[in-house]
């Protein structure tokens, strides 16, 4: 990879610059064709080509194919259904098995069959089952019921008989075939019903019952402790038993009426104590069959689902890759002969050899007579764009193309990304005991990552594990700035030799009010603890970290604008070289490197001089004396000089570039029109190759405003994007603030209360804040910021974006979109 040589803009260098792409056209022999497809998607390298864009699916040669898959796989997701249902898990097996896809619809077919039968037997069953147990509950609290109330008719009989009394007892004709005293016309035969309705409704079933009827019922009802399972529903409900006397035939149809209509189960019921006797032993009897029979199919139906489960994974993917080589060959276009397929697709440079050993393989084992053919056509289409990434890389290129996928071999910023994007991060983030919790959390994900990748994870814990080695390398280079920072969650250490400073006095009471003296050499690394709680802290940290903001802002514009010479190198634009690339590096430094050179100036020398003075009146009065603020000798004419440089790089920018590229539109022209007469062969190829851009009309107004906005665009950018990179000092300084107040009016805080009780109060305080808001808040912060300096103010100098990501037929990668 790499083929940066024949650019000649720099060595060889991995994910600088796209794969050379190829646009290869097969022609391959019919009898061969799935063999070969097949093949083809093992290596993962061919993107195909629609050559069927004007039939609709439906019209394609292998629809019917299509169809049958899509078949298979709905019977698959039967199957998944059904064992998720049995709590029964695929096997997950790496082995290959050799099945033909017709042996294996014949098969799926079959298990499809047997299993809905299984089903269906078993619904049937279990509902029978499910009313047995209704039934029998119904013959127990109803039998209760009739028992009691013939017992109570009894006594109360007798009693009426040793009282001579005239009495009539309802309940006794009821439940007794005897006769009243009295007037046999005025007996009554009153019929009865029972069932179980639903405990929720039971009340609302009363009452609509004795309105009906206009109270010409009697109700009774019983609740069964336990829910039972309702044989329509199949779900447990909490149900009543109830039993309802009616004396006439009407009331009987308004009652059955009412109990369909409330979901109540009816069932007959004997009202001698000797047939309900023998009724419940008879349901006990069927019930104890059912149950064993019930058993015995949920076993065989177990064992049926543990079979597809050993082989489900299989047959799942020979089902979806089958499915996706059909859909394949429909993008392929028919040969008139009818004997051959034509395909076309991109390829990398470097996999022509494996393209060639798979459609020889292929060719092989179909036992075709004739192998595929393989020519390269030469097209002006814009290929896709491929990069080679490891684990590492990957979600680096990840964030490039969130914005935009690279033109095809244009200068990836991915490369730079990898080193800048978490030292921009680092800048906000400095501290490296927070940075030391962050490389913690990415450790635990690169420990365990070939354990996490294979389970289903929740978004952002899936997305935290996809960027586990950005989160790494962000937390190392925190740990970098938060030593050069010197804070520990706030507090500083000692770490590479004692203060460069010391008190005034022995007590120090002066310290942050009147200042310290200089004792010894210069601290080492960093910044100086001795800075903590300073009164000059806050001046002395906000003057570093800005102007160290500029120098990072200014050197990254740099090496965006540098980039876009690479570019131009690469692809022979000169035009881009002379009035792009020269006036806006000079543009860029004239003012803004001239204000990092100052800055550098101003360290090494120690001077007093103020910036912000120097860099205003150098624009509004380039010719007046320095004085205190000359940094250095010729500092006036340096500003004069660079003045007047960055003034002529506009006109330079904005004015030639339209007209030479009027003047090559025209040249070209001129050229095609007296171009040498083409073959037969050559002009063919031309004519299937060539596409819009070849005829375009060079429109010279609208280039013209086209590099006018571009000029106003990058002008104004360079000052706005400079003020940008100062987020960085902004949100370092924000971090710091936090950090401290959470130590400060927390932690220690609750150290000096000296109680126990409160100092475990302000930990766990402290701990949650700190996690919470600087190590998921800041840190999100952080990103997002870091992100948009390097897709706006670094790759807007020369990143275009506009390319098209290469996307293969590869069976790899149809795994990884279906889960």
């Amino acid at each position: 990879m790499g083929e940066l040589a024949r650019g000649g803009c720099c060595p060889p260098m991995d994910l600088f610059r796209s794969e050379p792409m190829q646009l290869l056209q097969l022609i391959i022999p019919i009898e061969s064709a799935h063999l070969t497809v097949s093949y083809l998607g093992e290596l993962g390298l061919l993107q195909f080509k629609d050559l069927n864009t004007d039939k609709s699916p439906f019209q394609r040669t292998y629809a019917t194919q299509i169809k049958r898959c899509g078949e298979m796989a709905r019977k698959l997701r039967f199957f998944k259904e059904q064992m998720l249902k049995a709590d029964v898990l695929p096997v997950h097996s790496t082995t290959v098995v050799d099945v033909n896809i017709d042996d294996l619809e014949v098969k799926l077919a079959e298990i499809e069959s047997e299993l809905t039968e299984i089903n269906a037997n078993g619904e049937k069953l279990q509902r029978s089952y499910n009313e047995l147990v209704e039934y029998k509950l119904v013959l127990q609290k109803a039998g209760e019921f009739f028992h009691t109330a013939q017992s109570h008719a009894i006594e109360q009989q007798r009693e009426n008989e040793s009282r001579q009394l005239s009495g009539d007892s309802i309940e006794t004709h009821l439940l007794q075939d005897q006769e009243l005293v009295g007037d046999s016309s005025k007996q009554v035969k009153l019929g009865f019903l029972a069932g179980l309705v639903p405990r929720e409704k039971s009340m609302a079933f009363e009452r609509i019952l004795f309105r009906a009827t206009r109270g010409n019922v009697f109700l009774r009802q019983v609740v069964v402790e336990d829910p039972v399972i309702d044989p329509v529903s199949g779900e447990k409900t909490e149900k009543n038993v109830f039993v309802v006397f009616y004396a006439a035939e009407k009331a009987k149809s308004k009652i059955l009426k009412i109990c369909d209509a409330f979901g109540a189960n009816r069932y007959p019921f004997a009202e001698e104590v000797g047939k309900q006797t023998q009724m419940i032993k008879e349901v006990s009897g069927r019930i104890s069959e059912l149950k064993t029979t019930i058993d015995a199919g949920l076993l065989h139906r177990d064992n049926l689902l543990q079979t597809i489960g050993a082989q489900f994974e299989q047959w799942n993917l020979l089902v979806r890759n089958e499915k996706s080589i059909y859909h394949t060959l429909n993008m392929l276009s028919l040969d008139v002969t009818k004997k051959c397929l034509v395909a076309e697709g991109w390829s990398p440079v470097f996999a022509t050899k494996q393209v060639q050993d798979a459609l020889q393989r292929a060719a092989i084992d179909s036992n075709s007579q004739v192998s595929a053919i393989v020519q390269v056509l030469h097209t002006r289409e814009l290929p896709p764009t491929y990069f080679r990434t490891n684990k590492v890389t990957s979600s680096f290129q990840g964030i490039i193309d969130s914005y935009g996928v690279a033109k095809y071999q244009e200068a990836n910023p991915t490369v730079y990304t990898v080193v800048t994007f978490p030292f921009l991060f680092a800048v906000m983030f400095g501290d490296w005991g927070h940075g030391i919790c962050l490389l913690l959390a990415a450790l635990y994900f690169i420990i365990r990552e070939k354990k996490l990748s294979s389970k289903k994870l929740d978004d952002i814990t899936e997305m935290t594990f996809g960027g586990r080695y950005v989160i790494f390398l962000m937390a190392l280079f925190s740990i970098y700035t938060g030593v050069i920072y010197n804070e520990f969650f706030s507090v500083p250490f000692n770490i590479f030799g004692p203060s460069a400073y010391k008190c005034r006095d022995l007590s120090c009471k002066d310290a942050t009010t009147v200042g310290l003296i200089k004792a010894r050499r210069t601290y080492p690394f960093g910044v100086d603890p001795v800075w903590r709680g300073s009164r000059s802290e806050l001046p002395f940290l906000n003057s570093l970290k800005m102007k160290m903001s500029i120098l990072i802002g200014v050197a990254q514009m740099n090496l965006g604008i540098v980039m876009s010479f690479f570019n131009a190198i690469f692809f022979k634009n000169s035009v881009n070289v002379w009035f792009q690339f020269i006036p806006q590096i000079i543009f860029l430094n004239s003012l803004f490197g001239y204000l990092s050179l100052l800055i550098i100036v101003k360290w090494c020398t120690g001077s007093q001089a103020d910036l912000y003075h120097i860099l205003i009146y150098m624009f509004l009065s380039p010719t007046d004396e320095l004085g205190e603020n000359q940094l250095f000798v010729g500092q006036r004419n340096l500003q004069i000089t660079l003045l007047l440089l960055a003034a002529i790089s506009v006109p330079w920018m904005l004015i030639p570039k339209p007209f030479i590229l009027k003047k090559q539109h025209e040249n070209r022209h001129g050229d095609d029109s007296f171009a040498p007469l083409q073959t037969a062969e050559e002009s063919l190829q031309v004519e299937s190759n060539h596409d819009s851009h070849g005829h375009e009309e060079f429109e010279f107004s609208e280039v013209f405003v086209h590099q006018l906005i571009h000029t106003i665009e990058f002008v104004l950018g360079a000052v706005s994007n400079t003020a940008s990179y100062l987020r960085l000092w902004a949100l370092s300084l924000a971090h710091s603030e936090l950090s401290t107040v959470f130590y400060e009016k927390v932690l220690l805080m609750a150290w000096g209360y000296h109680n126990v009780f409160i100092l475990i109060i302000g930990l766990i305080v402290f701990i949650f804040a700190t996690v919470g808001v600087l190590l998921v808040m800041e840190t999100l912060s952080a990103f997002l910021h870091a992100l948009r300096l390097h897709w706006v103010e670094f790759q807007n100098k020369f990143y275009e974006g506009d390319g098209y990501k290469f996307n293969p037929f590869s069976f790899s990668l149809i795994e990884d979109e279906d889960e």
